[in-house]
């Protein structure tokens, strides 16, 4: 440690690997440097008395100036959704490179990389979306890539970007040998059409018709199927966005066999039903998103299923459209859901929820917090040096007031939306003060970021044994 540290935390409540310590915390050049001892010196002190200090926010999935596979830009370019992000604590996201069709991997990876070192104001990584696995040179960009740093791969197993059985266990195969985890939407899309043409043909196509557009059993088939795949390939497989008992029923199972799957879920799952899609005309759509919220069973099966470890954590899925004719209205004020843009934003909201829901309420508690919105994320996804206070790691770090109480508004988020879904919901626990690499990004509410201040996170690729059990040990 240096002789005088830039900046010392003192007398907060401290989450770290170890359990919780009331103490400080020492940062120099941007890097932690002592957890707990007591410090008198330091270039600034700043007191977190009666407060909790917490590793910044790491999201593993957020759409950020991204186009849909209906065609349809988001709200959000890099610079406002990392701001959003950092207002609700979040320090490191990853996004996604999507493959356009016909794109080279290469280049898609270049566009993004442009976009994200012109905007972005937090420490970043990509996810490659596979999307069109004929263009020339698919597998030797692929592997490049995750050799780069690049080492989480997206498939779709519906949409239009949707990929056959054959190319996902082409993909598998490919990621198996390179050293990649698999990131995997997984509906079926075959009932999802038969549900959607019939409520078309019957003229039930509001928003709220949209849950039954995409019935459980799509979920559930595609996850049984996803983890099939992984277990015949032994290969590591993230299942994104569960929102089903009987999905988290099947992910458990194949847990107990060996296989090396992991899952995550979301806020909107876990706080919301699809009744919250049930609104005058088309307001329901501000709340749309795939697969759609569920019932209040399935968010017990899936607070349940985090409890047991059967999801490894939690991520917003970001996806903003605004609630005009550039976003979710695209289609026109008669659109039916099957014209309108799924999708909501999360990246400020995922935190708050979250703390308020398992630290000021009790479910779970501050430690399983951290695990699931910071330390599991920067594991499963390598991000080095992230998601845990400890000396070395970098200095991300959140200072939460456990008593400010915060009503959400109609339009009060950071980003680029122009709503709030969380509109009139109540959390207690708030990011006061929000850190990076030893900078202050937010402070009582004032945003200090810049554009272009955010840094890429390499990620080496896991290993590249024969076989996946150094992998699985390496997630693990």
């Amino acid at each position: 440690m240096s002789p005088v540290p830039d900046l010392v935390i003192h007398d907060g409540r401290l989450v770290t690997p170890g359990g919780i310590i009331e103490g400080d915390l020492a940062i120099a050049d941007g890097k932690i440097v002592a957890v707990g001892t007591p410090l008198a010196d330091a270039k600034t002190r700043v007191s977190a008395k009666g407060k909790w200090v917490m590793p910044g926010g790491v999201d593993p999935h957020a759409h950020i100036e991204q186009m849909s596979g209906m065609g349809q830009w988001n709200a959000d370019t890099f610079e406002t959704a990392t701001r959003s992000a950092a207002m609700g604590g979040t320090t490191s996201v990853i996004s996604f490179a999507a493959q356009a069709s016909g794109q080279s991997l290469a280049s898609t990876v270049a566009d993004y990389a442009a976009r994200a070192s012109r905007g972005a104001m937090i420490d970043y990584a990509f996810h490659l979306t596979l999307t069109d696995t004929g263009v020339a040179g698919f597998d030797d960009d692929l592997a490049t890539l995750i050799k780069a740093g690049h080492r989480s791969l997206k498939v779709f197993t519906t949409y239009n970007i949707q990929l056959s059985d054959a190319e996902l266990l082409h993909i598998f195969g490919r990621a198996r040998h390179s050293g990649a985890l698999v990131c995997v939407h997984a509906e079926n899309d075959a009932i999802i059409a038969q549900a959607r043409q019939d409520l078309i043909d019957a003229g039930q196509v509001t928003p709220r018709d949209h849950a039954r557009s995409r019935p459980r059993m799509a979920e559930i088939e595609a996850v049984e199927r996803i983890c099939r795949f992984a277990e015949y390939l032994d290969q590591p497989v993230m299942l994104f966005h569960i929102s089903t008992r009987e999905g988290a029923a099947v992910i458990a199972a194949a847990q107990a066999r060996g296989v090396p799957v992991w899952a995550e879920t979301c806020p909107h799952y876990l706080l919301m039903t699809h009744e919250v899609l049930d609104k005058p005309g088309l307001e329901g759509a501000k709340w749309m998103c795939s697969p759609p919220q569920r019932t209040a069973a399935d968010q017990d099966a899936l607070w349940d299923a985090l409890e047991r470890g059967t999801l490894a954590l939690v991520s917003s899925d970001h996806a903003p459209y605004r609630y005009d004719e550039t976003g979710k209205l695209a289609a026109g004020a008669d659109a039916g859901f099957h014209q309108i843009a799924n999708g909501l934003p999360g990246l400020e909201t995922r935190l708050p929820l979250l703390f308020d829901a398992m630290v000021s309420k009790g479910r779970g508690g501050p430690e399983a917090f951290v695990r699931l919105t910071s330390t599991a994320p920067a594991q499963l996804y390598g991000l080095q040096n992230k998601g845990a206070l400890a000396e070395g790691m970098d200095a991300d770090i959140v200072i939460w007031n456990p008593d400010k109480q915060v009503t959400y508004g109609a339009n009060d988020l950071h980003d680029n939306v122009g709503y709030n879904p969380w509109e009139g919901h109540i959390v207690t626990g708030w990011p006061d003060h929000v850190i990076l690499r030893g900078q202050t990004l937010v402070q009582d509410g004032t945003f200090l970021g810049t554009p272009g201040s955010g840094r890429w996170i390499d990620r080496p690729a896991l290993s590249t044994q024969p076989n996946a059990t150094t992998q699985k040990a390496d997630l693990a």
